[in-house]
């Protein structure tokens, strides 16, 4: 449970880093940033359907 949190901050701090790069047209930035929304925003909404199909489940 606490990866989804880890994942959805990251997630939202890329956000927040494209929206400033974008606007300051450093594109490089806006490349790895939009990198980070795509990897860690297509693994928090994966691991939240997972929890909300499956439940949650200990190991």
């Amino acid at each position: 449970m606490g990866i989804i949190i880890i994942f959805g901050i990251v997630t939202i701090l890329g956000i927040f880093g494209f929206i400033r790069e974008f606007s300051r047209k450093n594109f490089v930035a806006v490349a790895f940033s939009a990198a980070t929304v795509a990897v860690f925003g297509w693994f928090t909404v994966n691991t939240l359907i997972s929890l909300i199909t499956n439940g949650p489940t200990s190991y």
